[in-house]
């Protein structure tokens, strides 16, 4: 320990167990994220010191205080050096970088030097795209911001903190499993830690454009585009907007720091089967985002989902973002993997379980036209009854909506997913739903519920908030019959529509066996065709969404056959070896088999 670190007592930080205390001000969330789109980035991605802090001894000495000085110059002994001996790849996850390591859960240190500082009519942000699950910045031996949520981004602004030559750059991530996180201590998949998406700076001028939204503006026959802009301050002002393609050229008055303007355009509208994309570009002063958007009309009307005001239905894949080499850390080729499977399945949709997945996806969706479902990780028993985890809850909501409402592939905001109906969960999700409907009501808003086990029955409170019922689902595999699936559907009648948002049953590759054998090839496939031949007797489920894409990760999971894995992939977890419930929902999906709720693919 240091000197700076507290010379007058040196076993205080010992019996200090309120310690996190002052790392829990400053929190940054949604309202402090900047759009990066079309920015120059100075990437922070590479080596950075790393060590491991079990006891949480950083915080608790205040490591953060102490200059890397040789040991040769100590004049006291430490526990920390920001030795460049170990170091990590950002981004990446530590359970992945040593065998050792890998159920490590707790607290680590990340350190970079930045050796220059900005110009002095610049300003300089921050921003991390994903670290599990609360970060804490230091810079220059100063604590800064700290941010909770283990899969949305966060942006911290070090105007004015930046000193000329070395700047030391540290990040305390903490992985932790507790009850009032989001999620919560139990889940079905690993608990990876690590700064594991992309780090970067931006150099950004004195007042710049924070957030830029744009999307067909409603009940205006598609004939009309709403441009929403937000800046860093509140100045007034003309921002621009320009759309060559469609011939837009617009001011828009900023009043206040923000402004909004309806522009009359007509653009070919954005479709899985034809995925177009505009060239857009927003200014105010001398800062400009440059983004590529396409625009879509998604809603419900009665029973039936509206895509550009046709009826369509989703025919869809889960899938998890997880890799046996790299965890939760992901690259556009193995994106690009996952889409393109995807679309060989024959899916026009995605759900992205059970948390925001890398920001890229939605960029290279939108590309594919696959429409996604994305959603925020309340997951089974949240502590729905704690006030600080709904706003933990909603901020990551927020910043999920935040980062990818200019997306035209993503139409559906989850909120959840297998919550038992409670009084405090449908305060929670309710209040959840509302959120989003408020951040962005040009999309729909859903959750995955569970059956009501009295009466066989679709019955959730919270529909009456939700624009779709997400229907969790496993009979055949939990249930080894079929009837009780055959009961839920003769008993209900529900009054939006309704998707299928799991089903599914675990094979391992290569197993074979009959229609009954468990966790064979061959009792998967037989399980997904039986599934379909039901659900496409009931006009309104309009989707359905199998589990899932690939097998991946999860502790829980420990048969002879899963060792460690969910194996309900339809792709093993080396992601190329097909199972044969692959081909037998290909089949299904084809252009060929009829489809679910008589509607249009």
């Amino acid at each position: 320990m240091s000197e700076s670190a507290g010379a007058a007592d040196p076993f205080a930080h010992l019996h200090d167990e309120d310690y996190l205390g002052p790392f829990g001000r400053g929190r940054v969330g949604h309202a402090d994220l900047v759009i990066t789109a079309g920015r120059e980035a100075i990437s922070l991605d590479g080596d950075w010191r790393f060590t491991l802090d079990l006891f949480d001894e950083g915080l608790r000495q205040k490591w953060y205080l102490d200059e890397p000085d040789p040991p040769e110059s100590w004049t006291v002994p430490r526990d920390y050096d920001c030795g460049a001996d170990r170091t990590i790849a950002v981004p990446s996850c530590w359970t992945c970088a040593r065998p050792e390591w890998r159920y490590f859960e707790g607290g680590a240190w990340y350190t970079r030097f930045i050796d220059w500082a900005p110009a002095p009519d610049e300003r300089v942000v921050l921003r991390i795209g994903a670290a599990n699950y609360e970060a804490r910045v230091f810079l220059n031996g100063a604590f800064v911001a700290s941010h909770r949520g283990g899969f949305t981004p966060f942006c911290v602004e070090l105007t004015g903190k930046l000193r000329s030559g070395a700047n030391r750059l540290q990040v305390n991530v903490d992985s932790r499993r507790a009850a009032d996180r989001v999620p919560m201590h139990h889940f079905d998949w690993f608990n990876d830690g690590g700064i594991f998406r992309e780090v970067a700076l931006f150099r950004l001028p004195q007042v710049f454009i924070r957030d830029a939204a744009l999307r067909l503006a409603p009940d205006a026959g598609f004939g009309a585009i709403k441009a929403e802009i937000a800046l860093s301050d509140a100045v007034d002002g003309t921002a621009s907007v320009r759309i060559p393609e469609l011939g837009v050229d617009a001011a828009v008055p900023i009043v206040g720091g923000s402004g909004s303007a309806t522009l009359a355009a007509r653009p070919e509208l954005w479709s899985p089967q034809s995925p177009r994309l505009y060239d857009v570009e927003v200014g105010f002063g001398a800062d400009r985002v440059r983004e590529r958007i396409g625009f879509r009309d998604i809603r419900v009307a009665g029973m039936e989902i509206l895509l550009n005001g046709a009826p369509i239905v989703l025919q869809g894949v889960c899938v998890h973002e997880d890799d046996v080499a790299t965890g939760r850390a992901t690259s556009e080729a193995d994106i690009r993997r996952r889409l393109a499977h995807a679309k060989e399945l024959g899916c026009n949709a995605l759900r992205l379980a059970h948390y925001p997945h890398h920001d890229l996806v939605a960029r290279l969706a939108d590309e594919a036209g696959l429409m996604l479902w994305a959603e925020v990780p309340v997951y089974w028993a949240i502590d729905f009854a704690n006030p600080a985890t709904y706003a933990d809850a909603e901020n990551q909501l927020l910043e999920l909506i935040r980062r990818d409402r200019n997306r035209a592939s993503v139409v559906i905001w989850g909120v959840g997913n297998e919550n038992a109906d409670t009084d405090a969960r449908y305060r929670f999700m309710s209040s959840l739903a509302e959120a989003a409907r408020r951040a962005d009501p040009s999309r729909l808003v859903a959750a995955a519920c569970l059956i009501n086990r009295a009466t066989f029955r679709i019955e959730d409170r919270l529909a009456a908030h939700l624009d779709l019922i997400g229907l969790n689902e496993y009979f055949g595999w939990y249930e080894p019959e079929f009837t009780g699936l055959e009961r839920l559907l003769a008993n209900s009648a529900p009054d939006r529509p309704v998707v299928i948002s799991e089903f599914g049953a675990d094979a391992l590759a290569g197993h074979r066996g009959g229609a009954r054998t468990l966790f064979s090839e061959d009792a998967q496939a037989a399980f997904f065709r039986r599934q379909f031949e039901i659900l496409s007797t009931v006009p309104w489920i309009k989707g359905a969404f199998p589990w899932v894409l690939y097998d991946f990760r999860s502790e829980r999971r420990q048969t002879r056959f899963q060792k460690g894995f969910n194996r309900k992939g339809l792709i093993a977890e080396d992601k190329r070896t097909k199972k044969a419930a692959f081909e037998a929902i290909r089949a299904l999906y084809s252009a060929n088999a009829p489809p679910l709720g008589g509607g249009s693919r």
